[in-house]
């Protein structure tokens, strides 16, 4: 419930190669992806909750996107001799991924490229606001997404038209719609710019310096490349291990929270 993913053993989850294990953490993947607060609103009764919350409609909606997809890709090219072991291992590590878990039963760099493609699409994803999971949580695709279709509308259909982006069936503040953009803008220009600097620092590929800077400032654990499931981080840097540390601090409180104690009005409050 935590997505913390610690595991004491180094094949982390695989260890155990037993499918119940992984369907019950899967379970509880999911439960801690999703917004606190809908618990409460289930506990008191309030079942209509879940269904007009767009950002949780949004989740699952991802999850079986992704986790369709991931395992299809997998039972077509026969990485597994079964479509159940092809759902249960594809449906694992994009939960993994997406709840930012870091959680692995298999070595997915071994996977078919496409797989691979899917799983590297689903860092950037990081479940619902207001869960223990960290990243670009999905409330901001919701906002971004509606604003975007809402600003082609305007432009192509409706020039007159006041479109407002609606959330769980109410207006939201054209300020909150600012923050959303400005938060992924950020996030995507930290990963780019970052994943340039350990390239730079560790003379490392371009994949797994992206990943490296993705999979610590999203709070994954496992990336891609020289970080992959099957590696760890232990070949990097001092230099590029204080970066990467500071990117897992940035990631776990938010980006802005982060970054605010850099404005000098911060320290005169």
């Amino acid at each position: 419930v935590s997505t913390s993913g610690y595991s004491p053993y180094n094949a982390s989850i695989g260890f155990y190669n037993n499918a119940y294990f992984d369907w019950v953490i899967i379970i509880f993947m999911f439960l801690g992806g999703m917004t606190f607060v809908l618990f409460y609103q289930m506990l008191k009764g309030d079942l209509k909750a879940l269904k007009i919350n767009t950002e949780f409609r949004w989740y699952v909606g991802f999850i079986l996107f992704f986790c369709g997809i991931v395992s299809w890709i997998l039972f077509k090219d026969n990485t597994y001799s079964s479509l159940m072991d092809s759902i249960r291992y594809g449906t694992f590590q994009v939960m993994s991924i997406l709840t930012t878990t870091g959680f692995t039963t298999a070595d997915y760099e071994k996977w078919p490229q496409a797989a691979q493609m899917f799983l590297y699409a689903v860092c950037f994803i990081g479940a619902c606001a207001g869960s223990t999971t960290s990243g670009i949580k999905v409330v901001h695709y919701v906002i971004i997404c509606k604003y975007m279709v809402a600003a082609v509308k305007k432009i192509f259909l409706q020039p007159m038209a006041v479109m407002p982006i609606r959330l769980n069936q109410r207006p939201v503040d054209s300020s909150i719609i600012d923050l959303a953009i400005c938060y992924f803008i950020v996030n995507i220009f930290m990963v780019l710019a970052g994943g340039c600097f350990m390239v730079l620092v560790d003379n490392m590929d371009y994949l797994t310096g992206m990943s490296s800077v993705i999979a610590t400032l999203m709070n994954i654990g496992p990336g891609f490349g020289a970080v992959g499931p099957s590696e760890n981080y232990a070949h990097i840097s001092d230099v590029g291990k204080w970066f990467l540390s500071w990117n897992m601090l940035v990631g776990r409180v938010e980006m802005f929270s982060a970054l605010v104690i850099f404005y000098p009005s911060f320290w005169k409050k």
